[in-house]
């Protein structure tokens, strides 16, 4: 079985900063691209961050400049550097992580349970 746990959501100002993490355990042999979605209400879930085992990155729009998607390979862990928040970044952001299941030997898509953001005055 393979886990994955985010941390790091809470109420910031709008200009603050906050930085998510997610850590992926379990029967893992090896983890492809990890990422981040989020879901605001009344929006459709859309890709924030991306960042394959190789260090690629990919960003939506929307936060170019302002989000730093980084991962350490050694913890299966992947992280989200938010600066400059905006209240239209409030949203739940879910962890997202290509793995390799040594179970099965076959990759699987797999999710943590979300983190809430709220970007408020």
């Amino acid at each position: 079985q393979v886990q994955l746990v985010e941390s790091g959501g809470g109420l910031v100002q709008p200009g603050g900063s906050l930085r998510l993490s997610c850590a992926a355990s379990g029967s893992i042999v090896s983890i492809n691209t990890m990422g981040w979605y989020r879901l605001a209400p009344g929006k459709q879930r859309e890709l924030v961050a991306a960042i394959t085992s190789g260090g690629t990155t990919e960003y939506a729009d929307s936060v170019k400049g302002r989000f730093t998607i980084s991962r350490d390979n050694a913890k299966n862990t992947v992280y989200l550097q938010m600066n400059s928040l905006k209240p239209e970044d409030t949203a739940v952001y879910y962890c997202n992580a290509n793995v390799l299941d040594r179970r099965s030997w076959s990759w699987g898509n797999y999710w943590g349970q979300g983190t809430r953001v709220t970007v408020s005055s």
